[in-house]
């Protein structure tokens, strides 16, 4: 079989992909105890402390709802305007093929380290830091198909 998609990850893929993993852990998990705690902090003692102590109260809230999000998005735009936008990948039985402009690359099937899907995206890891995002919108109708074929590829 052969697949062949214009890769195109954007900064909230890569936003996306990172609350995946975050609330997915047992990070995420102490993030909503600790979000949780501050709000029944923040509501049992609002009445009773002076204005310093209900922003502080205030920014414990949102530090995990609001504040870690939109640090992880801004992290995320740097990251994408170091990727070339004009990529194309293909997968065949040997292996993963990416095509820039400027330059070409092959990777074999057995240098893959693992393939997840996730409800919005397959992700594909050439290293355990470094993959491939492939969206829902790009893979379109053949997404499970798609995930079947490379993880049969990745288990040979």
């Amino acid at each position: 079989m052969k697949y062949k998609f214009t890769y195109q990850t954007t900064a909230l893929d890569l936003w996306k992909l990172s609350m995946y993993y975050t609330y997915g852990s047992i990070v995420g998990v102490c993030n909503i105890i600790f979000t949780v705690a501050m709000i029944i902090l923040t509501g049992n003692f609002w009445g009773d402390v002076n204005i310093f102590l209900k922003i502080l109260l205030i920014m414990g809230s949102c530090l995990f709802t609001v504040i870690q999000p939109i640090i992880v998005y801004m992290r995320a735009k740097k990251q994408i305007a170091k990727v070339s936008q004009d990529m194309e990948i293909g997968f065949d039985d040997n292996g993963i093929h990416v095509k820039s402009k400027n330059q070409s690359s092959d990777l074999k099937w057995k240098s893959i380290k693992g393939a997840y899907k996730k409800p919005s995206m397959i992700v594909i890891y050439s290293t355990a830091k470094r993959g491939f995002i492939l969206t829902n919108k790009v893979l379109g109708k053949q997404k499970e198909e798609f995930y079947d074929y490379v993880i049969s590829k990745i288990k040979k």
